[in-house]
């Protein structure tokens, strides 16, 4: 039976190679592209929905586009010559404007532009294939810009360049011409992107950062809490479609939800309006890091919004815990065990006073019901998210391209944690009455989180709540979600959140390792990628730990973090020669700010080519099945077909 499905199986094959000359030919190009340099990999992690800031590290390449401009250039260029090279990269279109409104767009402005564009264009095409290269271009310029990378002939090649570069200024498409090339610069310069988790929420716009990520020609995304929060909403799951709306309102994103996804709020608004009305509100008024340009909204208002759909949470909230018992979570019920007549909780034997002490939505003998205004907003609101059609577009997205894991090229990517208890051992979590730990764990949850949003199961989408905040949850990873506390209690200590014992134990190399192997992968030479947790620069924390086997790169791109990391973002740079980081400095415009300062943490023993990469070994596996195809040609047992 194996013989008969190889023969049937490289029959196959002699469709696409009919011929042992092209057989032999796609062996010695699979080779030849397998001898390369491996591609360079960037990875980040909580991004938060800071797209202006993230757009800039992938134009930017994290700064490494400039660091081969300050190599080509350092000893011709002033280094206000080689700011405004990369700025031009950077922002083709805008830069071109500003030139000829300054008056400087002449036949020389243009000459000088184009070499050295090509100049750092075969720079950062060097390790790719020229087939590679050729793809990224706009085919209209596929010829000339072969041409102008590729010139072997030393003795011409000034003179060849100067013949080309005259020829497209005479013929006017100079413009469009720098524009290609540079946003070429820009794809080679980043082959491979991983995403730790947490495009959404705090900044602005996560669908600006959504829309880019699937331009991107390789890109993969592990799943944080509040995607999964999003991609629940999305599913139909009522407590993280009021959660999102929530913290959007909190901090200010109603561009997001309104010119973004086309979520319908009007019906928020007037239940707010008619509900809270004569209330001020005070502890719910926005934080705003950044303003609404399309959709401003009054802040009473917003505030009013606020309190009307956390209050509708935490009704939803503890209709789940109490649901599903298996959780373990009845004591996060704070809300239905709060004294609303006295405005006042009891919690380990002591009283708190609420914040807030207007309740009108709710009935102490029901406090988790929901009023039937609450439960009709709730409908508008679900219909709203299941009807978004870019919403869906981006949360299919995220699960084409994401899932809870990702081991590539020997490393070991997830957001947040594998649980553990306090011994060390892996926590196990309760899932459809079988109980999964480690890898399991985290590959029946992949399953869940597909199954919630395509098959609209009910108990995933139920899960995909616990998975949001749920003490032995792999993305949240905390004993408690304080949201109760943090609203309507304040009492620091009743607002700590502490962490899940892998945050300790994981700063262990042996530890880390342990893992590694779990997964499957070399242990000496593997890496765990974690975001999730920002790394306090200024308290002296690193991002790196555990001897170097365990790289933590929150560093805070989110505005809302940046005052307690003293960052603003790691980007994690693994290239054929070294593993690097860059630290961010927080973003102040397309033209301002200070480079990343980007920093070597590992070099290997020699440079890494393809073939010491997963895409080698596929590279590898194909090369074996063309040389079968290649003796069943030579035996007779395949005909050609050339």
């Amino acid at each position: 039976m194996g013989d008969v499905m190889n023969k049937k199986y490289l029959q196959l094959l002699a469709e696409k190679f009919p011929s042992v000359e092209s057989a032999a030919s796609e062996i010695i190009n699979l080779s030849a592209i397998r001898s390369l340099p491996k591609g360079t990999e960037y990875f980040f992690s909580d991004l938060h929905g800071e797209y202006e800031a993230f757009l800039h590290m992938l134009k930017s390449a994290s700064g490494i586009i400039r660091n081969k401009i300050d190599i080509a250039f350092g000893k011709t260029l002033s280094a206000a010559e080689r700011e405004r090279l990369s700025t031009l990269i950077y922002y083709p279109d805008r830069e071109i404007k500003r030139v000829c409104e300054d008056g400087e767009w002449s036949d020389e402005w243009q000459r000088l532009t184009i070499y050295r564009l090509v100049l750092v264009c075969e720079n950062v095409s060097a390790k790719y294939t020229r087939s590679r290269v050729r793809k990224s271009v706009p085919e209209k310029l596929r010829y000339i810009v072969d041409e102008l990378l590729n010139v072997t002939d030393d003795v011409n090649k000034d003179y060849y360049y100067d013949k080309i570069i005259s020829s497209i200024i005479e013929t006017g498409i100079a413009e469009n011409f720098i524009i290609s090339l540079c946003e070429l610069i820009q794809a080679l310069a980043v082959d491979k992107l991983h995403i730790i988790g947490d495009i959404f929420d705090r900044g602005p716009r996560p669908d600006i950062i959504l829309d880019e990520l699937m331009k991107m020609h390789d890109v993969d995304i592990q799943w944080g809490n509040h995607d999964v929060s999003w991609i629940g909403a999305a599913s139909g799951c009522r407590a993280l479609i009021a959660n999102v709306i929530r913290i959007s309102i909190k901090y200010n994103n109603f561009d997001l939800l309104e010119d973004g996804y086309g979520l319908n709020l009007r019906a928020l608004a007037v239940f707010a309006r008619e509900t809270y009305g004569s209330d001020e509100c005070i502890i719910y008024y926005p934080r705003v890091y950044d303003d609404n340009i399309y959709d401003p909204i009054d802040a009473k208002l917003a505030a009013q919004m606020h309190k009307a759909i956390a209050v509708i949470q935490l009704k939803l909230e503890a209709q789940l815990i109490a649901a599903h018992p298996e959780w373990e979570m009845e004591e996060r019920s704070l809300f239905v065990k709060t004294d609303f007549d006295n405005a006042e909780i009891e919690i380990g034997g002591k009283k708190y006073p609420l914040l807030d002490k207007s309740f009108p939505t709710v009935s102490p003998n029901a406090p988790s019901a929901l009023s039937t205004s609450e439960n009709d907003l709730m409908s508008i609101l679900e219909n709203s998210f299941l009807h978004s059609e870019r919403l869906q577009r981006h949360v299919r997205f995220l699960l084409a391209k994401g899932s809870m894991y990702n081991v590539c090229n020997g490393n070991l990517m997830f957001h947040g944690c594998i649980p553990m208890d306090e011994n060390g051992a892996l926590q196990s979590l309760e899932i459809g009455g079988a109980k999964y730990r480690g890898k399991p764990l985290l590959d029946e949850i992949n399953t869940l989180v597909n199954k919630a949003f395509f098959s609209k199961d009910d108990y995933a989408r139920d899960f995909m709540w616990y998975l949001w905040c749920g003490a032995r949850s792999p993305l949240y990873g905390k004993d408690k979600f304080a949201f109760f506390e943090q609203y309507y209690i304040g009492h620091k200590e009743l607002c700590r959140e502490r962490y899940n014992s892998y945050y300790a134990f994981s700063e262990n190399a042996e530890v880390c390792r342990e893992l590694l192997r779990q997964f499957g992968i070399d242990e000496n030479k593997g890496h765990i990628i974690n975001g999730h947790v920002p790394v306090k620069i200024k308290d002296g924390e690193s991002p790196v730990k555990a001897d170097g086997k365990l790289f933590v790169i929150d560093g805070g791109i989110s505005k809302a973090y940046q005052q307690a990391t003293g960052i603003a973002g790691y980007t994690l740079i693994y290239d054929s020669h070294s593993l690097s980081l860059a630290e961010h400095k927080p973003f102040v415009s397309e033209i301002g700010g200070e480079s990343p300062v980007i920093r070597v943490v590992e070099r290997p023993e020699s440079r890494a080519n393809i073939s010491d990469t997963d895409k080698g070994a596929e590279l590898a596996e194909q090369i074996r099945d063309l040389h079968e195809l290649l003796e069943a040609y030579r035996s007779g047992e395949i005909k050609e077909r050339g």
